[in-house]
């Protein structure tokens, strides 16, 4: 008889694990040299005494609850205009001085902001921009399906379960906008597939798009074309990995328990490609990364499975002309592995008047990696986007027209 199916599916995911750690060999060579240097108790108890002392994903504001078409529960926290809220929002005069910093002497108008997150992170990857508008600007922060807080997508459990689609994720913005702003002009801001998700919101929302968005921000995202990605590594190599990685991440995602343990086992080298993905600075603040390691080893592998086929068959390029009346950013690090600045830069040339920013010295992860040009860049346009209302032309007094 021939092999069995079960077998076949193990001995392809030994191949892709192979051809995966080959590919990984950079970064696994950095972590090879730590560990002949740094012992393994040394290198606990440093994570201990980040973890107890990371002020980073702490930042919480009024819990709510959305329920998706499919019955999904979807968690957002929304932090009020005036709210200092309980951790790292400072007194009235620290969030005068952000104020001042990132507007001016213009206050914001009524808007509410709303950030979507990537892959593999949650709500809490918006930490710096969080912190920095917090009590200054309303602002809605997210975890997508099977991320965070939220519930495991209905439709990808049990035995008839389906992989996740970037036009689902579309539609959980709409649940998530419809629960936590009803009204009101809103700025759309995702970051990697939280921009995908904001791209397919877009494509199938287009009057509300008319009728209340004010301004999208595009933050290390892409609009297709994914599958040409090389992620750094050599061609050949990676096509071959992409080839089986789907049915290798489904038979993965059938003993999540067995690779949990194993991801576990394995945390050094884990750690050392968040690092290499994330970031592209040679000095990020080990704080900093512990946080992205974290969030990224939070997420189950079974949720990696069912979103990963998603990637592959994104493309929004089609749909992004709709946003051309619209105050758009495009911005990206100069050294993003994963979804390349050109992607972002294809963004742009689709939307003539965007602004498009490419931050140097920047990795996938440019928002905790660069925060305050991030932050800088949002601020602008909210400005653009009338969230912030313009200085008075010269001559004339603040209300005439």
């Amino acid at each position: 008889m021939g092999e069995s199916s079960s077998g076949g599916t193990w001995r392809r995911a030994g191949f892709a694990g192979a051809a995966i750690g080959v590919l990984a060999a950079g970064a696994a060579a950095g972590v090879a040299v730590e560990r002949l240097t740094v012992g393994r108790s040394v290198r606990r108890k440093a994570r201990l005494a980040l973890d107890s002392a990371d002020p980073y994903g702490g930042l919480r504001g009024t819990p709510g609850r959305a329920l998706a078409d499919d019955g999904t529960v979807l968690y957002y926290e929304v932090d009020e205009v005036g709210e200092a809220g309980e951790v790292g929002a400072g007194d009235r005069a620290e969030a005068s001085a952000r104020l001042r910093r990132l507007f001016g002497r213009r206050e914001p108008a009524p808007v509410t902001v709303v950030f979507s997150h990537g892959y593999c992170l949650n709500q809490d990857s918006w930490h710096f921009q969080r912190a920095a508008l917090r009590g200054l600007v309303r602002t809605v922060h997210w975890d997508q399906r099977s991320h965070g807080r939220s519930g495991q997508g209905v439709t990808q459990a049990g035995p008839d379960a389906v992989p996740v689609s970037i036009d689902r994720l579309g539609r959980d913005l709409r649940a998530v906008v419809d629960a936590a702003a009803p009204d009101g002009p809103l700025v759309l801001v995702g970051h990697s597939m939280g921009g995908m998700t904001v791209m397919a919101f877009a494509e199938q929302y287009p009057e509300l798009m008319r009728e209340r968005v004010a301004g999208v921000a595009f933050v290390g995202t892409s609009a297709g074309k994914l599958h040409e990605v090389t992620y750094g590594l050599p061609v050949l190599g990676v096509n071959a990995v992409r080839r089986i990685l789907p049915s290798v991440l489904r038979t993965l995602g059938a003993q999540a328990e067995l690779v949990e343990r194993g991801r576990r086992a394995t945390a050094d080298l884990f750690a050392g490609l968040v690092k290499k993905y994330s970031f592209a600075s040679k000095d990020v603040d080990p704080a900093v990364a512990r946080f992205a390691e974290r969030m990224i080893e939070s997420t189950p592998i079974d949720v990696v499975a069912a979103f990963y086929p998603a990637f592959a068959e994104h493309d929004k390029s089609a749909s992004l002309p709709a946003l051309r009346d619209l105050p758009v950013l495009a911005l990206a690090g100069d050294r993003d592995l994963v979804t390349p600045s050109s992607h972002t830069e294809a963004i742009a040339a689709l939307l003539p008047d965007a602004e498009l920013v490419i931050v140097p010295d920047g990795g996938h992860l440019v928002m905790l990696e660069h925060p305050e040009a991030v932050t800088d860049r949002l601020a602008d346009l909210l400005v653009r986007a009338g969230a912030v209302p313009r200085p008075a032309a010269a001559g004339t007094e603040p209300g005439e027209s």
